[in-house]
Formats: structure tokens, sequence, C-alpha cells
């Protein structure tokens, strides 16, 4: 793989990583800036560039919280220089082997981010491709809109539109990155008919939103769902007129009448607004708009509207909600699949307490493990932990290959079965 590859709109330049094995590119742009007049609005094809853009760096984060005083998650994953903020961050990054060629047809993984839809990015120090490029697995991740800059939804700007509808702009802007994938993965050694997207959190509730929308179609072959997805799960989906109040509640915080008034508010004016409006609540959410979510993502599922692919579904042991919850939830998940007589679906429970405190198997916990970068963190891991981190990277990158996480080496994992009810348990 050449560190300069041509895309659709232009060439890219990436960096050999320090081992000279995965060639990285980081802030790929995959849509015009979402700024003054694209301020609430979907995302939009960028313009064509001739010259070789750097793409060494990673690209801005929407405008959100600061990240580095929140806590617990501070000191786990937000202790070190986080990349700018800005409303200009429709951007992407790509993980590839060396060794991949245009000819190579590699499977993807298609990472979205969590961060309660009010922050986050694809840039967080847990995320990396190396692991899964050394195993013939392309990475990428994304950044969207979040809070405002991606939910805010209002009758006016149904009027923009033919669909007329409005808000779910963050999830526009997920399906158009994954639109750009797969109309220029094939450069990068790709497949774009073997792409599988997975999240976690928020980018769960993302990636079962995908999996509920028409609009998807086509677009992937597989998906996992980590710690926020299932049926009756963590949240439910709005209506559009809950949208619609939360962004009445916003007009009303900054005392603007109109939506070009709004427009014309600053950024981060916007984003501190956004959280005043939303409180303590999962306020700024994709809702059902009839056109991108024709129902709730329970609806959807039980009625047969997802998309019929494989699943990996699971949660931890401290997860949010206790161990229960969003285990149910994924037990009902998979139990719905059956019912309809999908494609099998693979449940899984983290129960691995990590070691340097009580915290448990607490929500999130299972990242440093899928995408290895158990290095980057803090704790005193032990053996106990780096064995399953081989084992958890392998299992996704085994399903992103074959659709089934199972492979030479590691413990059989048995689908959701009548016959088979349990969980594959990390422990």
């Amino acid at each position: 793989m050449q560190s300069i590859v041509q895309t659709a709109q232009g060439p890219v330049q990436g960096a050999l990583s320090q081992d000279a094995r995965t060639v990285i590119f980081k802030g790929i742009p995959y849509a015009q800036p979402p700024v003054g007049e694209r301020r609430f609005r979907r995302p939009q094809a960028h313009a064509p560039w001739t010259e070789p853009l750097d793409c060494r760096e990673f690209g801005a984060s929407c405008p959100q919280t600061d990240l580095s005083v929140m806590g617990f998650y501070s000191k786990e994953f937000y202790d070190v220089p986080l990349p700018p903020l800005n409303e200009d961050c429709l951007y992407l990054n790509i993980w590839t082997p060396e060794s991949a060629g245009e000819d190579s047809r590699l499977p993807v993984l298609f990472w979205i981010h969590g961060g309660a839809f009010m922050h986050g990015s694809g840039s967080e120090k847990e995320f990396d491709g190396e692991g899964f490029a050394k195993k013939g697995v392309i990475l990428v991740t994304i950044n969207y809109r979040v809070n405002v800059f991606g939910f805010f939804a209002h009758p006016d700007l149904e009027k923009e539109n033919p669909e007329g509808v409005s808000g779910n702009y963050g999830i526009l802007d997920q399906l158009f990155a994954l639109g750009w994938v797969r109309e220029n993965i094939a450069h990068f050694g790709g497949d774009p008919e073997k792409i599988t997207i997975f999240g976690q959190s928020a980018g769960c509730m993302s990636v079962q939103t995908i999996i509920s929308s028409p609009l998807s179609k086509g677009m992937l072959r597989g998906a996992i769902l980590q710690s926020g997805g299932g049926l009756r799960a963590l949240h439910e989906t709005p209506a559009k007129e809950q949208a619609w109040a939360q962004g009445q509640k916003l007009m009303e915080h900054l005392k603007v009448n109109a939506i070009e008034e709004l427009r014309q508010v600053p950024a981060e004016a916007l984003r501190d607004a956004a959280y005043a409006a939303a409180g303590q609540q999962l306020g700024w959410t994709p809702h059902i708009d009839g056109w991108l979510l024709p129902g709730s993502v329970d609806q959807q599922a039980e009625n047969g509207g997802i998309l019929d692919i494989p699943y990996m579904i699971g949660s931890l042991g401290d997860d949010i909600g206790g161990e229960t919850l969003l285990q149910e939830a994924g037990a009902r998940w998979c139990e719905n699949q059956l019912k309809l007589g999908r494609a099998p679906s693979y449940l899984y429970f983290f129960n691995r307490k990590l070691p340097g405190d009580d915290a448990g198997a607490f929500h999130s916990a299972e990242l440093w493990y899928v995408f290895e970068t158990m290095d980057r963190c803090w704790r005193p891991w032990e053996p106990k932990d780096r064995e399953l981190c081989g084992q958890i990277s392998a299992y996704w990158a085994n399903f992103a290959k074959n659709l089934d996480p199972n492979g030479a080496g590691l413990p059989h994992w048995e689908p959701y079965a009548s016959t088979h009810k349990e969980p594959m348990v990390f422990q």
C-alpha cells in the first residue's frame, strides 16, 4: 500500500506506523464542512482537490464538553491532548495493512464512537487499527456531528428538503461516511461488499439506528452492538414531536426565534446551550422521522424491519443499568432474531474486573481489549488480560472476515439458538 492513495475526491497522503506494517490515513474529509448555511443540513459531497491532501493528523472533533474533566472517564480515556474542536468535523481515519493492494479485497470494520450522542470522536486514544490491520482487516473510524449540531430538529427545517424531515444529521453523517467508504475503500485494499459496522454505547445505538433504517439497505453485511443495543435497552426512540420540543427548548434558552438566527449563533455558544437544554438526559438523539427511521428501533426489530445480517451483541458485568439490563436486552434481541428466522446472532458477556481499581467490568472497559490498545492505559495489566485481549480482538476480526467469530486457536463460540442461549463469557 502506497502512502499516497487516489480517492474519488482527490489524492490523500498517509504515513507508515512505527513498525512499518500499517499505513494510517488520518483526517480524511468525507463531506463538506457543515458550517454556515450547511449547519442543520444533510452532509454534502466534498469539493474535489488535485494535490495530495496531508492526512497524517486527526481532524477536529465536533464542539463538545471538555472531556478532560469527566472524572473517572477522564483518567481512563481522556488524559492526553485531545484533537481541536471545530464545527468543521466530518473526517474519517483508515488503518490498512502495508501489504495491501487495490486487488486485496480485505474486510472492513467501520467504527462508530460513543459518548451519549453529546461528545466523543473517532480519534480517542483507546481506538486504533494496527492490531486489526495485522490480522488482515481494515479499520475505519469516523467523526460525526453530536449534540445540537447532529440532532437539532424543528418544523421549519422540514420545509428545506423534499422528504419533510429534520434532525438526525449525526446518523446521516454516519451513513454518508459509510457511502464514502463503499466508494473509496478498494483504493485502500478493502472490499466495499465486506463492511461490518460496530459501535459502543451511543455508537451502538447508532449502529442499531442504521440497521433499522431503509437507507442502509445493501451498505453492510454484518454488525456488532456493544453495550447499548438490543430490545428494550437503554433508551426509547423519541417521536419527532419530542425532538421538536427539545429544539424549541434550546431556542428559548438562546432567545432566538428563527432558524436563520440559530445558524448564526457561534458554535461555542450553541454547544453550551445544547448541554444546558439537555440537562442530565439523553436530550440529543436520533428520532422517528418516518424516512431515515420509520419506527422506533424496537418496533423495527420486532416487525422484521432491520437488516437480515449476522450480529454480535453483548454488554458488561458492571455496565450501565447493572449486570442484567443490557444483557437481557441483548438476549431478547437474539430471541427475536430466532423468532424471525434470521441470520445467526452471537451473544457475549464481558465480566473481567479490570485491575488497578474497584470499577470492575465498567461501561467501555472492553474497548482496550477490542482495539488492542492496553499499552495506552495506566492499568497494571496482568497476563490474563493480555490473553483475553488476544481472544476478543481475534473474535472481532474473524467476524469481519467470515461473519462468524470462530477461528483457529479460539474457544468455540456457539451462536444463540433454541438449544443454546448462553452467552460467550469473557472474564
